[in-house]
């Protein structure tokens, strides 16, 4: 807190000091008799005068008087008024109080460091300040450093401006004691700032954002972030009250009056340690210090840590939290990826010391095979399907013969498949998987009905500029190539969408599941067999004729 930020009275002190002492008359001390106790103040005469005393003086803390009447009582004439004594009991025992002071700090007591509390303010005056043994002090309110309101019951620190025997009176200051303070500590972190060497301190206190570190009477923070090269750490993991450590000044806020302190910096940086040491491409063995959702962090043991990245824990993309594979304390063997001890970044992966999974599954399988997996993420274009470590697509086209079913129309996450191999890309790592092709294609079935040459009629389905599409059964296309029409006589209407048509099969393509269809073809055919059956006929009759003449 600044200086400015207190409250502070503009009195000039010896204005305040004589106003608090010129009611004071004699200060004698005496005996007086007392005569009556009231409600609030009691009455002692003496030589025939009288004086009230506030009843308090002689309250004991239960409630009960010290005194009664017709009772000796030793007290301070403080001032006459007239006929009228100014009395004081409690003066009598301060005074005893303030002899003693003298007795044991000397005549002259300035700069004596006393402690107290605040038990009364007076207003534009001061504070009355007591200590544990009921001495009393008198604090004007300039040298309080000190707000008025709720000053009543602060434990305070203050030294010694002023002492008077005559009036038993010693006055204080906090703001004096402050100054000071705030001076020596100042010249003292600007000599250590100066010759920034490395200091021993201890542990006073340890909260959530660092630890506060005495240096031989300066309090400093060390920041959580200034206690490990690790980064941000938990103080009390490391530390507790009352340890030595050994620490660097940071920096010095002189207005807030904060000095901050590094420990991390008074020891030798492991970064530059492991520049020549360590490089890209190096395994090392690490253990496995904290988990968050990205990864897991790893303590190389020299008070360095590395990220292992989920991504880099497991070649099983479907990795979602490092605990299901490691253990806080274990001890892994990684790989280091990244390494920049300018930044103090080190990223290192535990996948790549592992067999990749492609690698091992390639040889164990190949094209042809048929395996067994999990319908791992549906798609608009088709399916991941998991086969243990690795997964492959199952494209839409591939999962049935019906060409407009999806894959997320036919199966759910978690479905368990049997598929075939039909490719694997080595370069590309991928693996590409069939239902349809352990079914028998709707050209396989037709194939089990008909022969090439076989003549069938069908509807035209459409009609492309490169032929017709009719359809065929089993949900099966064929097609006339234009090639493959017949020129339409003069007078005949072209073919049109949904029109019979007859012609002849002239290719089954099992693989690409289609038929191809000819109109001319059939044609041909049907010359042929109309040539023949009139050769047939032809032949027979000369045979006969022959076979006559020979009789």
């Amino acid at each position: 807190m600044k200086f400015e930020d207190f409250e502070t009275e503009g009195e000039d002190f010896a204005a305040m000091l004589e106003e608090s002492e010129k009611n004071t008359e004699t200060n004698s001390v005496t005996d007086g008799e007392i005569v009556l106790i009231g409600d609030e103040n009691f009455t002692v005469s003496i030589a025939g005068k009288e004086g009230r005393i506030p009843l308090s003086e002689i309250t004991n803390i239960d409630g009960t008087l010290k005194y009664s009447v017709g009772d000796t009582i030793t007290v301070m004439i403080t001032g006459t008024r007239g006929e009228n004594l100014s009395l004081s009991y409690k003066k009598v025992l301060q005074k005893a109080k303030f002899d003693e002071f003298f007795a044991q700090h000397g005549e002259e007591p300035e700069n004596v460091i006393v402690e107290g509390t605040v038990t009364s303010v007076k207003p534009r005056a001061g504070f009355i300040v007591q200590d544990e043994e009921g001495m009393e002090y008198f604090m004007p309110m300039a040298q309080g450093f000190l707000k008025a309101i709720g000053a009543v019951g602060k434990k305070i620190k203050a030294v010694v401006l002023k002492a008077k025997p005559e009036t038993s009176s010693i006055v204080i200051s906090r703001r004096k004691l402050i100054e000071e303070a705030q001076k020596h500590k100042e010249e003292k972190i600007a000599e250590l700032m100066e010759n920034n060497e490395p200091k021993t301190g201890i542990v006073k206190k340890i909260t959530s954002y660092g630890m506060f570190v005495d240096l031989g009477g300066i309090d400093g923070l060390v920041n959580y972030n200034e206690i490990s090269y690790k980064g941000p750490v938990n103080p009390s993991a490391y530390y507790k009250e009352g340890d030595e450590v050994v620490a660097v000044m940071k920096s010095y806020d002189k207005e807030k009056g904060h000095l901050s302190l590094s420990i991390k910096e008074a020891l030798a940086n492991p970064w530059e340690e492991m520049r020549d040491a360590l490089e890209t491409g190096d395994t090392i063995t690490v253990t496995v210090s904290n988990f968050e959702s990205y990864g897991a962090f790893v303590d190389l043991g020299n008070d360095i840590e590395g990220l292992l990245h989920i991504s880099e824990i497991s070649h099983n993309k479907n990795v979602k939290n490092p605990k299901d594979y490691l253990e806080i304390g274990q001890e892994i063997n990684v790989e280091v990826i990244d390494l920049d001890c300018d930044k103090r970044r080190l990223r290192v992966s535990l996948k790549s010391l592992q067999p990749k999974p492609f690698q091992t599954f390639i040889k164990e399988n190949k094209s042809g095979d048929v395996i067994t997996g999990t319908v791992a993420t549906l798609t608009d274009f088709g399916a991941f399907i998991s086969l243990g470590t690795v997964d492959g697509l199952l494209h839409n086209e591939e999962a049935n013969w019906e060409s407009t079913a999806k894959c997320k129309d036919i199966y759910k996450k978690g479905d368990e498949i049997e598929v075939k191999i039909i490719k694997i890309d080595t370069e590309k790592e991928n693996i590409s998987l069939s239902v349809r092709a352990l079914q028998d294609s709707p050209a396989q079935k037709f194939e089990k009905e008909h022969n090439n040459g076989d003549i069938i009629k069908s509807t035209v389905k459409d009609i492309k500029d490169f032929g017709i599409f009719v359809v065929l059964e089993n949900n099966l296309d064929g097609l006339i190539r234009k090639e493959d029409m017949m020129k339409p006589e003069e007078g005949e209407e072209e073919v049109k969408i949904g029109d019979e048509i007859e012609a002849v099969v002239v290719n089954i393509d099992k693989q690409r599941n289609r038929v191809r269809l000819s109109v001319r073809r059939l044609a041909s055919q049907k010359d042929r067999d109309m040539l023949k059956s009139v050769n047939d006929e032809s032949t027979m009759t000369l045979g006969d004729a022959l076979a006559g003449q020979l009789k």
